[in-house]
Protein backbone atom coordinates (compact mmCIF):
# COMPACT_ATOMS: atom_id res chain seq x y z
CA UNK A 1 0.00 0.00 0.00
CA UNK A 2 1.71 3.23 -1.13
CA UNK A 3 2.35 5.91 2.21
CA UNK A 4 -0.71 8.07 0.22
CA UNK A 5 -3.46 5.29 0.43
CA UNK A 6 -1.82 4.28 3.89
CA UNK A 7 -2.68 8.09 5.35
CA UNK A 8 -5.77 7.77 3.43
CA UNK A 9 -6.89 4.97 5.36
CA UNK A 10 -5.89 6.23 8.55
CA UNK A 11 -7.83 9.41 8.34
CA UNK A 12 -11.29 7.40 7.62
CA UNK A 13 -10.30 5.34 10.44
CA UNK A 14 -9.66 8.21 12.84
CA UNK A 15 -13.48 10.16 10.92
CA UNK A 16 -14.92 6.69 11.96
CA UNK A 17 -13.61 5.90 15.53
CA UNK A 18 -14.47 9.80 16.19
CA UNK A 19 -17.86 9.25 14.84
CA UNK A 20 -18.79 6.39 17.25
CA UNK A 21 -17.35 7.61 19.86
CA UNK A 22 -19.16 11.05 19.72
CA UNK A 23 -22.74 8.49 19.10
CA UNK A 24 -22.34 6.63 21.91
CA UNK A 25 -21.59 9.85 24.52
CA UNK A 26 -24.72 11.18 23.10
CA UNK A 27 -26.20 8.48 23.83
CA UNK A 28 -25.10 8.31 27.22
CA UNK A 29 -25.98 11.28 27.68
CA UNK A 30 -29.46 11.42 26.77
CA UNK A 31 -29.45 8.15 28.92
CA UNK A 32 -27.95 9.94 32.19
CA UNK A 33 -29.51 13.85 31.34
CA UNK A 34 -33.02 12.77 32.94
CA UNK A 35 -31.15 11.11 36.12
CA UNK A 36 -28.61 13.65 36.49
CA UNK A 37 -31.54 16.62 36.63
CA UNK A 38 -33.80 14.30 39.11
CA UNK A 39 -30.75 14.25 41.62
CA UNK A 40 -29.96 17.94 41.14
CA UNK A 41 -34.54 18.59 42.16
CA UNK A 42 -33.70 16.08 45.04
CA UNK A 43 -30.26 18.21 46.05
CA UNK A 44 -31.97 21.40 46.27
CA UNK A 45 -34.77 20.17 47.94
CA UNK A 46 -32.39 18.68 50.63
CA UNK A 47 -30.59 22.51 50.65
CA UNK A 48 -33.48 24.50 50.38
CA UNK A 49 -33.69 24.79 54.91
CA UNK A 50 -30.44 25.50 55.25
CA UNK A 51 -30.52 28.06 52.35
CA UNK A 52 -33.20 29.92 53.96
CA UNK A 53 -32.62 29.34 57.85
CA UNK A 54 -29.08 28.83 58.00
CA UNK A 55 -27.43 25.67 59.28
CA UNK A 56 -28.67 25.96 62.91
CA UNK A 57 -32.25 26.54 62.72
CA UNK A 58 -32.65 23.79 59.93
CA UNK A 59 -31.18 21.82 62.47
CA UNK A 60 -33.52 22.53 64.87
CA UNK A 61 -36.29 22.01 62.67
CA UNK A 62 -35.21 18.66 61.73
CA UNK A 63 -34.78 17.54 64.79
CA UNK A 64 -38.22 18.30 66.34
CA UNK A 65 -39.05 16.03 63.15
CA UNK A 66 -40.93 19.34 61.09
CA UNK A 67 -39.74 20.21 57.44
CA UNK A 68 -40.62 23.32 55.64
CA UNK A 69 -43.62 23.52 53.14
CA UNK A 70 -42.07 24.50 49.76
CA UNK A 71 -43.63 25.05 46.62
CA UNK A 72 -42.17 25.87 42.90
CA UNK A 73 -42.98 28.16 40.51
CA UNK A 74 -41.77 29.97 37.31
CA UNK A 75 -40.98 33.62 36.62
CA UNK A 76 -40.45 34.39 33.19
CA UNK A 77 -38.48 37.11 32.32
CA UNK A 78 -37.79 38.93 28.93
CA UNK A 79 -35.30 40.95 27.91
CA UNK A 80 -33.22 42.62 25.48
CA UNK A 81 -35.41 40.61 23.16
CA UNK A 82 -34.84 37.47 24.84
CA UNK A 83 -36.91 35.38 27.62
CA UNK A 84 -35.41 33.88 30.49
CA UNK A 85 -37.13 31.70 33.49
CA UNK A 86 -36.22 31.05 36.78
CA UNK A 87 -37.48 28.03 39.12
CA UNK A 88 -38.16 29.92 42.27
CA UNK A 89 -38.89 27.53 45.78
CA UNK A 90 -40.90 29.52 48.18
CA UNK A 91 -41.12 28.11 51.49
CA UNK A 92 -42.44 28.12 54.77
CA UNK A 93 -42.68 27.37 58.45
CA UNK A 94 -44.95 24.52 59.69
CA UNK A 95 -46.80 27.27 61.45
CA UNK A 96 -47.88 28.53 58.03
CA UNK A 97 -45.33 31.92 58.06
CA UNK A 98 -43.52 32.25 55.05
CA UNK A 99 -39.65 32.08 55.77
CA UNK A 100 -37.87 32.74 52.33
CA UNK A 101 -37.19 31.85 48.84
CA UNK A 102 -34.50 30.25 46.90
CA UNK A 103 -33.89 30.85 43.12
CA UNK A 104 -32.46 28.52 40.71
CA UNK A 105 -29.86 30.28 38.55
CA UNK A 106 -27.29 29.80 36.11
CA UNK A 107 -24.81 31.74 33.73
CA UNK A 108 -21.34 31.19 32.13
CA UNK A 109 -18.34 30.62 34.55
CA UNK A 110 -14.44 30.04 33.29
CA UNK A 111 -14.53 26.62 32.23
CA UNK A 112 -18.43 26.21 31.65
CA UNK A 113 -21.81 26.77 33.05
CA UNK A 114 -22.83 27.06 36.52
CA UNK A 115 -25.58 26.50 38.51
CA UNK A 116 -26.69 28.28 41.42
CA UNK A 117 -29.30 28.10 44.27
CA UNK A 118 -29.95 31.74 45.60
CA UNK A 119 -31.46 31.61 49.47
CA UNK A 120 -33.90 35.25 49.57
CA UNK A 121 -35.45 36.11 52.86
CA UNK A 122 -39.23 36.44 52.44
CA UNK A 123 -39.10 39.89 51.78
CA UNK A 124 -36.29 39.46 48.75
CA UNK A 125 -34.00 42.37 50.79
CA UNK A 126 -31.56 39.94 51.57
CA UNK A 127 -29.48 37.41 50.64
CA UNK A 128 -29.63 34.12 52.91
CA UNK A 129 -27.50 31.84 51.72
CA UNK A 130 -25.66 30.28 48.56
CA UNK A 131 -25.02 26.89 46.97
CA UNK A 132 -23.49 25.76 43.80
CA UNK A 133 -25.70 23.04 42.45
CA UNK A 134 -23.12 22.77 39.42
CA UNK A 135 -19.89 23.85 37.85
CA UNK A 136 -16.50 22.69 36.19
CA UNK A 137 -14.09 25.40 36.95
CA UNK A 138 -10.94 24.59 37.54
CA UNK A 139 -9.49 22.26 40.46
CA UNK A 140 -7.64 23.91 42.76
CA UNK A 141 -8.43 27.70 41.27
CA UNK A 142 -12.12 28.34 40.05
CA UNK A 143 -13.75 25.11 41.80
CA UNK A 144 -12.90 26.96 45.09
CA UNK A 145 -16.28 28.55 44.72
CA UNK A 146 -17.78 25.32 45.86
CA UNK A 147 -15.99 26.52 49.31
CA UNK A 148 -18.10 27.32 52.43
CA UNK A 149 -15.85 30.52 53.59
CA UNK A 150 -16.04 32.17 49.88
CA UNK A 151 -19.73 31.27 49.42
CA UNK A 152 -20.17 32.54 53.04
CA UNK A 153 -19.77 36.35 52.15
CA UNK A 154 -22.94 36.41 49.89
CA UNK A 155 -24.95 35.24 53.08
CA UNK A 156 -26.94 39.13 54.42
CA UNK A 157 -25.71 41.34 51.37
CA UNK A 158 -29.18 43.15 50.85
CA UNK A 159 -30.49 42.50 47.38
CA UNK A 160 -31.08 46.22 47.01
CA UNK A 161 -27.59 47.58 45.73
CA UNK A 162 -25.46 45.34 42.94
CA UNK A 163 -22.27 42.89 44.31
CA UNK A 164 -18.77 43.71 43.25
CA UNK A 165 -15.60 41.36 43.55
CA UNK A 166 -12.23 43.01 44.49
CA UNK A 167 -9.35 41.17 45.20
CA UNK A 168 -6.79 41.57 47.98
CA UNK A 169 -9.55 41.19 50.83
CA UNK A 170 -11.07 44.13 51.98
CA UNK A 171 -14.69 43.95 50.80
CA UNK A 172 -16.84 46.53 51.44
CA UNK A 173 -20.91 45.73 52.64
CA UNK A 174 -21.60 45.29 48.50
CA UNK A 175 -18.25 43.73 47.54
CA UNK A 176 -17.02 40.03 47.97
CA UNK A 177 -13.32 38.66 48.03
CA UNK A 178 -12.31 37.31 44.50
CA UNK A 179 -10.78 33.76 44.51
CA UNK A 180 -6.82 33.98 44.25
CA UNK A 181 -6.37 32.87 40.69
CA UNK A 182 -9.56 32.38 40.14
CA UNK A 183 -11.28 36.10 39.44
CA UNK A 184 -13.46 35.11 36.09
CA UNK A 185 -14.56 32.45 38.21
CA UNK A 186 -15.72 34.88 41.18
CA UNK A 187 -16.76 37.25 39.13
CA UNK A 188 -18.81 34.82 37.49
CA UNK A 189 -21.05 33.78 40.23
CA UNK A 190 -21.39 37.24 41.83
CA UNK A 191 -22.39 38.16 38.01
CA UNK A 192 -25.47 34.94 38.25
CA UNK A 193 -26.33 36.70 41.57
CA UNK A 194 -26.53 39.94 40.76
CA UNK A 195 -28.39 39.01 36.90
CA UNK A 196 -31.09 36.41 39.04
CA UNK A 197 -31.48 39.22 42.31
CA UNK A 198 -32.47 41.97 39.38
CA UNK A 199 -34.89 40.01 37.97
CA UNK A 200 -36.61 37.84 40.45
CA UNK A 201 -36.94 39.77 43.48
CA UNK A 202 -39.56 42.48 41.98
CA UNK A 203 -41.53 39.26 41.30
CA UNK A 204 -41.57 38.13 44.32
CA UNK A 205 -45.11 38.45 45.44
CA UNK A 206 -47.08 35.68 47.13
CA UNK A 207 -50.95 35.53 47.06
CA UNK A 208 -51.09 31.81 47.94
CA UNK A 209 -50.55 30.27 51.58
CA UNK A 210 -48.37 27.42 51.81
CA UNK A 211 -51.91 24.85 51.94
CA UNK A 212 -53.43 26.80 48.75
CA UNK A 213 -53.42 23.79 46.01
CA UNK A 214 -53.41 26.19 43.38
CA UNK A 215 -50.77 25.95 40.42
CA UNK A 216 -48.88 29.03 40.66
CA UNK A 217 -48.79 31.05 37.45
CA UNK A 218 -46.12 31.90 35.90
CA UNK A 219 -45.27 35.73 36.60
CA UNK A 220 -43.88 38.20 33.25
CA UNK A 221 -43.21 41.45 33.67
CA UNK A 222 -40.56 43.65 31.98
CA UNK A 223 -37.73 44.45 33.74
CA UNK A 224 -37.66 48.11 32.18
CA UNK A 225 -40.39 48.82 34.43
CA UNK A 226 -38.62 47.81 37.67
CA UNK A 227 -37.27 51.17 39.96
CA UNK A 228 -33.25 51.57 39.39
CA UNK A 229 -31.21 49.02 41.63
CA UNK A 230 -27.43 51.30 43.05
Amino acid sequence: MSLKKSNLAQAWLVLLLATLFGTALAGIQAKLGPVIEANKVKETMAKIPVLVLGEDLAAELAADNQALTVKSRMIEVKKNGTTKFYTVYDAWLPDGKMVGHVVKADGQGYADKIELLVGLDAQGDTITGLFVLDQKETPGLGAKILEDNWRGQFKDKATQKTLSVVKGGGAKDDQIDSISGATISSRSVAGIVNTAVANVVPRLQINDGPDDNKTPKVQSEEPGKDKERS
